[in-house]
């Protein structure tokens, strides 16, 4: 048993090791190795690698120029009409943080591989998925669950079972993500993103059933066509950001720079996301290759991917930059909400990747399903707000001066993360719930799965 202890430790240590490199870094050597045991050639996968990391770092690049410019645009919003709340957002990086800090962050790269690799074999998922850095969202759940019954075993069980449910809906929106994101072979099993899937589906259907709503439809291509070159996204970031800009109370200079800015964010993310994309399809290929020719009944393989692979969507993009400045009002006149929006504004794009294929690319959907998406989300922060704090002292976090508590949007936010750790209210019993719905999940997934690959080879 201490052989084995050790040994479980090295692997542990390895991973967070890894972990600590970051996705630019972790990324390219992963999907080197990829290239290399599926045969696209040692150049081929060396450059897919290293041209998905460079697609990275640029996309933070630009993510964060568009966060270090919106934050200050929305704190002198909120200092100028005078917005006042005491749970701080502290924002995704404190998030991860938190996460893998925690005793069930510690483990939960090596585990959730194991899971993966098993629902593979088993034909109960078709991703695999290589965003390991991104498990910090599996482990942020448990880590809550861990804190509320006091149990590591609930909590790892708590993490295990919300990867296997967004495994589940990361097969189930691939196809819609091809469609209308032009992501073909990929799928985002991404904790944050992925939560959101359900809402949008029951929303969607909701808009459905309303006379004259139903009908009204916003499409930013053919608006594009429409209006030329004031349809085009550069327009378009312009003019939100010269709005933001002017709402926020800053001087000429301020409302041009940051009018200026947003335009180029609209323009540079899917630029960013096309790098991304460029390095992907040798590996993508290869794996579709190896896998139709060695493993004829498993069917199409995804390989799963962080969501910002999908942000740089012109709809997308133009539906969060309206929402940005309309959150923090959400915020102020909200009954219950205590969260101050701030350091995860920057994040709203990733809430809206798969909502835009679940609405079919209708931006007038995707802004009402994100309004009602976000003001549950503040209900949802403000009440998983104390365990938040307490993982957040558990890890020795620092909290930020004059906070009574901290949470975030990413993933405070996440109905996915509240639904399970709210489960566990009923301690094992509510583990037992989620077991029953994330089973059911992968054996419906598995049935479709298998059939199909049935279908495909009988054609």
């Amino acid at each position: 048993m201490e052989v084995l202890s050790t040994i479980w430790g090295g692997i542990v240590a390895f991973f967070g090791f890894v972990s600590g490199l970051g996705p630019s870094v972790v990324m390219p050597i992963i999907l080197f190795i990829m290239g290399f045991l599926l045969k696209a050639g040692g150049g081929k996968a060396l450059r897919a690698g290293l041209t998905v990391g460079v697609g990275f770092i640029g996309l933070n690049l630009v993510i964060g120029m568009m966060g270090s410019n919106l934050g200050p645009a929305v704190q002198q919003m909120s200092e100028r009409f005078g917005l006042s709340l005491s749970v701080i957002d502290v924002g995704w990086p404190a998030a991860a943080a938190i996460a893998f800090a925690s005793q069930v962050g510690a483990i939960i790269i090596p585990v959730c591989l194991i899971v993966n690799i098993l629902m593979l074999l088993i034909n109960a998922t078709q991703t695999i998925d290589i965003d390991i850095w991104d498990y910090w969202h599996f482990a942020f759940t448990g880590a809550l669950v861990a804190i509320l019954t006091g149990s590591q075993g609930l909590g790892i069980a708590a993490a295990v079972l919300n990867e296997v449910i967004v495994l589940v809906l990361g097969d189930y929106t691939a196809p819609g993500l091809e469609k209308y994101n032009d992501l073909p072979g990929i799928s985002l099993p991404h904790g944050f993103t992925t939560a959101f899937v359900p809402g949008a589906i029951v929303l969607n259907k909701v808009i459905d059933l309303i006379p004259g709503i139903n009908k009204i439809e916003i499409d930013m291509t053919k608006l594009q066509k429409r209006f030329g070159v004031f349809g085009e996204p550069i327009l378009v970031g312009t003019v939100l950001g010269l709005i933001i800009g002017i709402v926020a109370g800053k001087d000429v200079a301020g409302v041009l720079g940051l009018g200026v800015t947003l335009g180029a964010v609209l323009v540079l993310i899917p630029k960013m996301a096309a790098m991304l994309m460029e390095g992907l399809v040798p590996i993508s290929d290869a794996a579709s290759e190896f896998i139709s020719t060695r493993f004829k009944s498993r069917g199409k393989i995804y390989i799963g991917l962080d969501s910002a692979v999908g942000i740089g969507h012109p709809t997308t993009l133009a539906v969060s930059l309206v929402l940005v400045p309309l959150t923090v009002f959400i915020a102020v006149v909200l009954p219950g909400n205590k969260v101050l929006p701030f350091a995860d504004l920057a994040v709203i794009p990733w809430m809206f990747v798969l909502i835009i294929p679940i609405v079919k690319n209708n931006g007038f959907r995707a802004l009402i399903i994100g309004f009602f998406t976000l003001l549950v989300g503040l209900w949802i922060a403000t009440d998983l707000a104390p365990m938040i704090t307490q993982a957040a002292v558990n890890a020795k976090f620092e909290i930020p001066t004059g906070a009574d508590q901290i949470s975030s949007i990413c993933d405070g936010a996440n109905p996915l993360t509240w639904a399970i750790v709210r489960l566990h209210n009923f301690g094992y019993i509510g583990t037992g719930i989620v077991a029953l719905i994330a089973a059911g999940l992968a054996v419906i997934n598995r049935s479709r799965i298998i059939k199909e690959a049935k279908a495909v080879h009988s054609a």
